[in-house]
Formats: C-alpha cells, sequence, structure tokens
C-alpha cells in the first residue's frame, strides 16, 4: 500500500471498483511555444458506463485550440508497476516518455516523445505525495499526485499531418484518482518562467472532509533547486483572494514566508471531469495562462517571477 502512496503514477485503483475514476495528466509544451499539448489517459468506472479513454486538448500560438475525448474498451486499459506503464488501444505512457497513435476527425496526432532530468517533489513517511498525511485518508472524494514539475522533451508528433518537434521542450506529470473532483476548485501549473529552472502548482479546493466541508491548499515551489510546500496539512493560510471566471489573485502565508500568486487566462475549452466515477461533468481548462508569483520572508521579496503556457482551471464562484 504504501508503495502505491509514495508513487503517485502507478494506478492506485482496480479495474472492479465501483464509481471510480482516475486519470494521468500529461502537458508538453514545444520548445519554441507555438504548441501545447495535453494528453489525459484514464478509466471510467461506474454501473452506468464503464469506459477507459484519452482526452486530448491542443493549443496553438496562434489561437486554435483543439480538443477530442476519445473512448475504449475497459479491456484495453493495461497497467503495469516495474517500470510503470499504461497502454490504451494503441497509445502508451510512461514515466520517461509516450507513444502516440490517434486518428480522429476531430484530431489525429502520432508520434513517439522522451522525458528526460525528471523532477520530483520531495516526500517523506510524513508526507508521501502532494497531499501530504491525507494520502493515507481512504475516504476522500478525490486524491491528487504530482509526478514531475518538470522535465525535458525530446522528439516529435504529428497533429493533423504537420510534424512538430519537441526537442527542447518542456513537460509535466500529475494525476487525480476517486469519485469526483471537488465541486469548487482552483488549479494551475506552470514550467515556463524567466528562471528556467523555476516550476510551480497550485491547487486549491473545497474538500467534503465526513458530515463537514474545508477548503483544502497544495501548493509547491521550486526555485534553483529549492522547494517551498504551502499546504494545509503544514499550516499555510489563505489570507487573501479574489476571484473570477478568468482571473484569480491569492495571497498566502505560512510562518515567516508569503506568497502572491495571480493569474489569468483569456482562452478556455471544454473538458469531461468526473462524477461519482462517471465522466459527465465539464470543466474549463486553458494552456495560454500567465502565473505572476511573489516570494517574501519577513515582508523581504526573496523571488519575482512570471510564467507562460500556464494550465489554469477556475471553478469557484466569484467573489
Amino acid at each position: 500500500m504504501f508503495n502505491k502512496i509514495n508513487n503517485s503514477i502507478l494506478f492506485q485503483g482496480n479495474l472492479t471498483n465501483k464509481n471510480y475514476f482516475e486519470g494521468w495528466y500529461y502537458k508538453m509544451v514545444s520548445a519554441d511555444g507555438n504548441c501545447s499539448v495535453a494528453l489525459i489517459p484514464g478509466i471510467s468506472l461506474n454501473p452506468q458506463h464503464s469506459h477507459s479513454f484519452i482526452q486530448t486538448f491542443v493549443t496553438f500560438k496562434n489561437g486554435d485550440l483543439k480538443t477530442v475525448y476519445l473512448e475504449f474498451d475497459k479491456s484495453n486499459f493495461v497497467t503495469s508497476e516495474n517500470p510503470f506503464g499504461l497502454t490504451i488501444d494503441k497509445n502508451n505512457f510512461t514515466e520517461s516518455g509516450i507513444d502516440i497513435s490517434i486518428d480522429h476527425n476531430a484530431i489525429s496526432m502520432q508520434g513517439k516523445l522522451q522525458f528526460t532530468s525528471n523532477t520530483k517533489i520531495q516526500t517523506s513517511l510524513f508526507s508521501p505525495s502532494i497531499m501530504g498525511y491525507f494520502s493515507y485518508l481512504t475516504f476522500m472524494e478525490c486524491y491528487h499526485g504530482v509526478v514531475s514539475m518538470s522535465h525535458s522533451l525530446a522528439g516529435v508528433l504529428t497533429i493533423d499531418g504537420k510534424p512538430i518537434e519537441f526537442n527542447g521542450g518542456k513537460g509535466y506529470i500529475e494525476k487525480d484518482w476517486g469519485k469526483s473532483f471537488p465541486r469548487e476548485y482552483v488549479w494551475m501549473q506552470s514550467n515556463h518562467f524567466k528562471n528556467a529552472d523555476t516550476s510551480f502548482m497550485f491547487s486549491e479546493a473545497t474538500i467534503p472532509f465526513k458530515v463537514f466541508h474545508f477548503n483544502g491548499l497544495i501548493i509547491n515551489l521550486i526555485v534553483k533547486e529549492k522547494e517551498y510546500r504551502f499546504a494545509t496539512y503544514n499550516g499555510a493560510k489563505v489570507t487573501s483572494k479574489t476571484i473570477s471566471s478568468q482571473h484569480v489573485r491569492y495571497e498566502i502565508q505560512k510562518g515567516k514566508l508569503k506568497l502572491i500568486v495571480e493569474a489569468q487566462n483569456d482562452q478556455t475549452i471544454s473538458l469531461a471531469s468526473p462524477k461519482n466515477g462517471l465522466m459527465s461533468q465539464s470543466i474549463k481548462e486553458g494552456l495560454s495562462g500567465i502565473i505572476k508569483l511573489q516570494l517574501f520572508e519577513n515582508n523581504n521579496l526573496l523571488y519575482e517571477d512570471t510564467g507562460t503556457h500556464a494550465g489554469l482551471e477556475i471553478m469557484m464562484k466569484p467573489n
């Protein structure tokens, strides 16, 4: 059990689960920034319509957006653990690369990408994953894992007949599993900052917990190989926030540290999301957002930067 908790990329469920989903999120940005691709392979298990799936989302610098949700039989979903591998039909996903063969009238995509220099998060017995000690609880509605905060890409994807080179590009891998996405949340991620070694992910969500709800916070910021973790489980608090449909601003305090996060996204597209294991809900996500960060210690500015090619989802009620 601990091996799975400590290795979020592994399949956390089993094919006999009821009202269950699990999805891996692979994001890849070409070195020239002209193309961003998100691939979400996964499984949806429920009495109504169990199936495996690959959801694709492609953003081009010229503003073009493409997405398609591809369904496959549950039997097409095959995983291995050592090393991790996920196969859905002719498509393979690992921690070190992808091999894609998608042919659909909405989008076609073929090719292979290799991942190197994967940046993992810091873990411990107390905090075996990005969720901290909440990872050990068995009744959470949704679990979250970060597999790689940033890694280098090599290879070519041919999208709608056009070869796109990803050599020197950057990738990110995370995942979710459980029954349903939170009813309200803000999620964002970028590893395209002026400081090339910086990577950032953020999630605030309304979390059901037994008979009440609370706002759960997870932030991971890596700057020059130093990790700053702001989370509910380590005492971080949201002291101020402003939310609209395409813009958020947060101030977070943890001891002597204060983090100001401001993000916006002008282009979004609808993606499928789970409710009781069924991929019946929809969310809005963009891959061309901007994130501004300011990190203070004792009110002295430690770090300031702006991230681009940011993934951003805003599913909370505006202030």
